[in-house]
This record gives structure tokens, C-alpha cells and sequence, in this order.
């Protein structure tokens, strides 16, 4: 009896993976031959076993035969296996070709390999049809239809021949040309940049349809660049002539607003920014209550007052969602007669303000607190280098101001770090730039107490904004739809492997729980600084970290170690601070609570053009460094690795961070093979190693401005 059910559970063993290769090749009709070769069963007697294997599936309506010994899935089944096996998400297309779907609500991302993404673009919603899970291998599909595109419209050189034009992308995600008719140039000639709309893509089309709706100009020039960077990230270049002349309409009735808000013209009050700001959005004030305590207020500019749902700037602003800061502009979310006059902070002016006042003792303990909308008047206006100076010393008017605002701001710090925020350490790049908007030196920016100053007391007034709804949320009073700024913990995953990385290199890294984790990075931090790995990594650490987005529903932010936080602070730059604003303004009224689902999407919308905006920065500086690079070809430059990959070797070169590749073609004392999970490459005869960080010399032997790439060459490695 026992030997009988063992057979029966072989029988059924076998089955399962016949069944198995059916799902594989669901698009094919396989006999029992085929079957046993895509098994890689060669006997008869195991192909017998097979055949009976496929009788058993169909007696069990699994399968259906059909026409010469063949099978297939009986289609009922087939649309409950693909709906089962497959998820919807977003396209994030790499430049190699490959791509992942993220947002699918997996655990982990899906891999896309270059041959399985059917015509699908960067940022678009497909639905993705599961492989099947191997063993220690990564999630893996292939796109099965596209449901929305992410855009339509795209950037690139246009390409004129006798009968036809094609636009070849800037985005080097984009691998297909797309085809323009030449009825539909609009005036654009061979070889300058334009931006092009796709019209149609029939399905049996390799390459999409399109029309010019824009001609930018000829490449290489400054303007033309930085508009075809924002358009090829989907920012409107200008705004409407609505939203304009209601920009510049407003008028401001100081007497009859201070009837309804807190006065706060008569404390001293500054704003803090860098040089270059235009528009003020916070400002600081303080004052002392008694010999142990401080009133300190957080002021932000009340954009709500101004701009109201539904109205053309807000409509634009939604669209827009966030200013977007260009190596050589500022593209704003506002008209500037909002962001740099009515709204800005300026000093000596009254200003409308929506206001986190606290009482803080010397010792960084916060009494009590209050929100609400105020009027202020700014006494002065610092840049953060001023700032900086009267930390360190130097004289001013307020320097007694400055200091003590200074002294609570360190103590906010420091137990921020001790409750289990993480200390990352990341390096941005500044320009110089010469009256041709030409870069003519690249400095690093260095976050110094300043800046830091600044950073707690918007800390702290985000994190109590945040805690006002979330609290009541969290204990069922009263709970209200509110916009969350959230940061998930690490993928479990990619911190199991940077584990076992640091293992390899003799450093501990402690994972049971969150607080061991935060406490864990920061010591690394510290046990790291100053040795030849901290780069590498510090550079895996932030791999290893969830995306920060909006959201309804709270998770707490990990980075920050906060279980409540939002962005109130800068509702002129950022669109959900301005949503959060009126939410806050709105709940304190007693008035009942948005709907959840309509400020889901919102949250959505907002972090998806957080990210665009992202993009395009970095595409802005990475055009810069490229074009500070162009006179450079032939020069030595001393570097780090900063990638490795496939193709070759990246590196960064030292002060001013331009990064180019080593092709692995120019490495030809040996073949090399990637080593992804130890982030370096091998010789095979030799065992010579380049790794993620490791100090390298090269010469830069190729500057393509319109790729914005570099080609390097070794010259030395240490």
C-alpha cells in the first residue's frame, strides 16, 4: 500500500513538471517527444513516463490534444495561469537595453531582459507575464502589453534623408528611431534638436510614428540643451498667459489679515539660503522667554493664501508638481511674481507666513508648540556662508541670534542620530560659470553647521506637522486623510548581500532589528572615514535604501528615524508641501477629511514628477561636467572607481566628480569577467582585480557632448 502512494506521488511529481513546460510554451502545441527534449529526457523509458504524464494531465482537463499528437492548455486554465503569473507596473529602462518593472507590489523588482521588453518605453505601465522562480535567481518576465505610455513626446536629433526623417533620441534608454513623414518636419533641418510626438505604432511596426511640435535649435548650444533636457523630461517650458496675469493680479491687504493671525512683525526673524536663491520660503525667529527658554519660530511662506485649487496657476503647479533646479536656471512651479515677490520672504517687507512656533529650553527640550498662520517681517537676509562665518567666529549685528539658534539646532542633531536616523555622507557638485553660461570651474559642495542649522529646526517643524494628524490617525480619533512623506526600511535582499559583502572586507554589520541596522550604518560610517573603501561603500550602503515618496498611508521614514513626517516647509518649490498646508489649515478648522484614494493619486503624480525633475538635474549636470571636459582630451586625471559593469570600468576622477567609462576592450593584458556580487572585475590568467572604489589614473581619450560621455583610458592603477 505504502509503495503504491509513493508511485502516485512520482506520477504527480512528474506531471507538475510537464505541466510546467506546457505554462513555459503556452503558445505552442507539443507532443510528447518535444516535451521530453525541452526536459532533456532522452530514454524510452522515461519518455513513456512522459506520455503517460501528459494522459494524466488531460483526464485531469489540463491539457487538450489536438490535431496529430499534440497538446496544449486548455484555454480556461490559461487565463486563470496568466492572470496568476502576471503583474502590472512601471517601466524603468536602462540604457543597456534592460529593464525592471517596479510598482508591480512585489517584494522585489522584475527583470526584463533586452529581447522580452516589446516595445515598451522608459516609465510606461505594461503588464508583465512571470518566468518562473529559479532558485537564487532574481524575479524575471517579459512584457506582454503596454497599457499607458509614459509620454509621447520625446528629444533628439532629427535626421533628414531624400525620402523620409527619423528623430534618434537624446535619451539613450530610447533604442528605437522613430519615423517622421516629411510633411510632418515643421520647418526642422538635418541635424538640429527638436521635440518629437509619437502618433502611431502598429503593432507589426519595429520602429513608432511621429510628428516635430517643436524645433529647439541647433545642438551644443546652451539654451537649446537645457530646454530639450526639461522637455524630454515632460516640463512645461513657460507658463500660460493665465496663469500669468493671475500671478501678477494679486494684492496683499496686510490690516485686514492681521485680524485673523498672530502677529510676529516685532520678534527678530531672518531667512537662511544659499547666495543664489531668489525665492525666500522659510525663515527662522527667536526669541528669549525667560533665562532657560526660547520661543523659535518656523516660518513658511503661506502659498495657500494665494493659490487655490482648481485655479490656472494651481492647475499648473499640480502639473508641474516641483521646481526643477538646472545648473544654470531655475525652472519654478510658480510665476515668479509668486515664488520671488509675493511670497518670498524678503526682508523688510510684511510677509503672510503658516507658522510652527515652539517653546525650547537651552537643552533642546521642546516645552510646547503652536501652528497657525501668522504675519512676520524679516529683519535680515543670511547666506549660508554668512551664517557659517559667525559660527565660526566671525562678528555681526545678530551673531547672539545666530548662536543660539546654532546651539539648539546641535542638540536637535545629535539626539535625531542617538533616536536612529542614518548619517549619509553625499557629495554634490557647483558650478562656475562664465557669462555664456560656459563651466570654467567644478567645486564640491560642502554641508558645513549652516547648513545644518537650518536642516533641524525644517526637521523638526515637518515632523510635528506630521504628528499632528498621525497620532490622532494611529489611536482611531478622529483619523483624517493627510499626505505622508515616507521612506520604507532597506530590501531585505540587498541588505543580506551588503552583509555578507562587508564580511568579506572584515567589518560587522548587525541586521535583528531596525535600531540594531540604523546604529549599525552610523558606526560604519565612522569606522569607515578616511580609509581607501569608504567610498565604495558608502556608494553600496545607498544601493541598498528604498526611494523616499508621498503616500496617504504612513510608514514612518526610515532614513530620518521619524514615524511621522511630511514636507511642509517649502510649498513654493514643492506641491505637496502647498497640500499639506491646506489640509493642516483645513483640519484645524474642524473640517471633515479628504478622500483618501483622490490624494492617493496625487501623491502619486507628485513623486513620479519628483523623480523626473531629479532626472533632469542630474542630466544638467552631467552636460555641464561634460562640456567642462571638452578642451581636456588627453589629460591625466587622478580617479576612483566609481561602477563596474559588462561594458568596462567607470570612473570618477577626483574634485571635480565627471565620470567616464574604461571599455573592457581597452583592457587587453587579459580577459576579464564580472564579479556583480563582490563589485569588480577579474582577470582570468592573471586574477588582477579593478573594484567599486578602488584610486585609478586615466587619460580622457574621447568627449562626446551630444551622448554627454566620456571615454577614459588607464594610464596607472594603484
Amino acid at each position: 500500500m505504502k509503495k503504491k502512494k509513493n508511485k502516485n506521488v512520482e506520477k504527480n511529481a512528474l506531471a507538475n513538471q510537464v505541466f510546467e513546460i506546457f505554462v513555459q510554451n503556452k503558445d505552442r502545441k507539443l507532443n510528447y517527444r518535444q516535451v521530453a527534449s525541452l526536459m532533456q529526457i532522452s530514454s524510452k523509458d522515461e519518455k513513456e513516463a512522459v506520455r503517460s504524464a501528459i494522459e494524466l494531465l488531460c483526464r485531469q482537463n489540463s491539457l487538450v490534444e489536438g490535431s496529430r499528437g499534440k497538446y496544449y492548455i486548455n484555454p480556461k486554465l490559461l487565463a486563470a495561469i496568466d492572470k496568476a503569473n502576471s503583474v502590472v507596473g512601471e517601466v524603468e529602462m536602462k540604457s543597456s537595453g534592460k529593464a525592471y518593472i517596479i510598482n508591480t507590489g512585489l517584494d522585489e523588482d522584475v527583470y526584463i531582459a533586452p529581447n522580452n521588453t516589446n516595445k515598451a518605453l522608459d516609465g510606461d505601465k505594461v503588464r508583465v507575464e512571470l518566468f518562473p522562480r529559479r532558485k537564487g535567481k532574481k524575479t524575471e518576465g517579459v512584457i506582454v502589453e503596454v497599457l499607458q505610455r509614459a509620454k509621447k513626446q520625446f528629444v533628439g536629433i532629427i535626421r533628414i534623408s531624400k525620402h523620409f526623417a527619423f528623430l534618434v533620441a537624446d535619451n539613450i534608454t530610447v533604442k528605437r528611431d522613430i519615423f517622421i513623414p516629411k510633411t510632418s518636419l515643421m520647418g526642422a533641418k538635418n541635424g538640429q534638436k527638436v521635440v518629437v510626438e509619437i502618433t502611431d505604432w502598429q503593432p507589426e511596426a519595429n520602429n513608432p510614428e511621429g510628428k516635430v511640435v517643436s524645433v529647439l535649435g541647433n545642438p551644443g548650444d546652451n539654451k537649446v540643451e537645457m530646454q530639450a533636457i526639461l522637455a524630454d523630461a515632460d516640463f512645461p517650458l513657460c507658463f500660460s498667459d493665465e496663469a500669468e496675469k493671475q500671478a501678477e493680479s494679486f494684492k496683499l491687504d496686510i490690516k485686514t489679515e492681521l485680524v485673523k493671525r498672530k502677529d510676529f512683525r516685532d520678534v527678530w526673524t531672518c531667512t537662511i539660503d544659499p547666495e543664489t536663491a531668489k525665492d525666500f520660503d522659510d525663515a527662522l525667529s527667536i526669541k528669549a522667554i525667560d533665562n532657560d527658554t526660547f520661543e523659535i519660530g518656523i516660518h513658511i511662506a503661506d502659498v495657500s493664501f494665494f493659490v487655490k485649487p482648481g485655479t490656472p496657476i494651481d492647475n499648473e503647479a499640480y502639473e508641474r508638481a516641483t521646481s526643477v533646479y538646472m545648473v544654470d536656471r531655475t525652472i519654478p512651479m510658480l510665476p515668479e511674481a509668486l515664488s520671488n515677490n509675493m511670497c518670498s520672504l524678503v526682508p523688510n517687507e510684511d510677509r503672510l507666513c503658516f507658522s510652527a512656533v515652539f517653546n525650547i529650553t537651552k537643552d533642546g527640550k521642546i516645552k510646547k508648540h503652536w501652528l497657525g498662520e501668522t504675519v512676520i517681517r524679516s529683519n535680515v537676509r543670511y547666506n549660508y556662508e554668512q551664517v557659517q562665518n559667525i559660527i565660526e567666529g566671525a562678528d555681526s549685528e545678530f551673531k547672539d541670534q545666530i548662536l543660539q539658534l546654532f546651539k539648539i539646532s546641535e542638540i536637535l542633531r545629535a539626539d535625531r542620530f542617538k533616536k536612529g536616523a542614518i548619517n549619509f555622507n553625499t557629495q554634490e557638485v557647483e558650478f562656475v560659470l562664465d557669462e555664456n553660461a560656459k563651466p570654467i570651474e567644478i567645486k564640491i559642495k560642502e554641508q558645513k553647521e549652516s547648513n545644518w542649522l537650518i536642516e533641524e529646526f525644517m526637521l523638526l517643524a515637518n515632523k510635528t506637522v506630521a504628528s499632528l494628524i498621525g497620532e490622532k490617525r494611529s489611536n482611531n480619533q478622529n483619523p483624517k486623510t493627510f499626505v505622508y512623506r515616507v521612506h520604507d526600511e532597506p530590501n531585505v535582499e540587498k541588505l543580506s548581500n551588503f552583509t555578507e559583502f562587508l564580511k568579506k572586507l572584515g567589518y560587522s554589520f548587525q541586521t535583528k532589528s531596525k535600531s540594531n541596522i540604523t546604529k549599525s550604518f552610523n558606526s560604519l560610517f565612522t569606522e569607515i572615514a578616511g580609509k581607501g573603501e569608504e567610498r565604495m561603500i558608502e556608494k553600496i550602503a545607498l544601493r541598498t535604501m528604498s526611494r523616499a515618496e508621498y503616500s496617504t498611508s504612513n510608514i514612518g521614514h526610515y532614513g530620518l528615524g521619524f514615524k511621522y513626517y511630511t514636507h511642509f516647509t517649502s510649498p513654493i518649490r514643492r506641491y505637496p508641501d502647498l497640500m499639506v498646508h491646506r489640509l493642516i489649515k483645513s483640519y484645524l478648522k474642524g473640517k471633515k477629511s479628504v478622500d483618501q484614494e483622490e490624494y492617493e493619486q496625487y501623491c502619486v503624480h507628485c513623486s513620479k514628477m519628483e523623480n523626473r525633475a531629479q532626472n533632469a538635474e542630474r542630466n544638467s549636470v552631467k552636460y555641464k561636467q561634460v562640456e567642462y571636459m571638452l578642451d581636456k582630451k588627453g589629460q591625466v586625471f587622478e580617479g576612483a572607481i566609481s561602477g563596474v559593469s559588462k561594458w568596462g570600468i567607470f570612473v570618477e576622477i577626483k574634485g571635480n566628480k565627471c565620470e567616464g567609462l574604461v571599455s573592457m576592450r581597452l583592457l587587453d593584458d587579459d580577459y576579464y569577467f564580472l564579479d556583480e556580487d563582490n563589485y569588480q572585475i577579474i582577470g582570468q590568467r592573471n586574477g588582477k582585480t579593478y573594484r567599486l572604489g578602488d584610486d585609478i589614473t586615466i587619460k580622457v581619450i574621447n568627449v562626446d557632448l551630444q551622448r554627454r560621455y566620456l571615454d577614459f583610458d588607464i594610464v596607472d592603477d594603484k
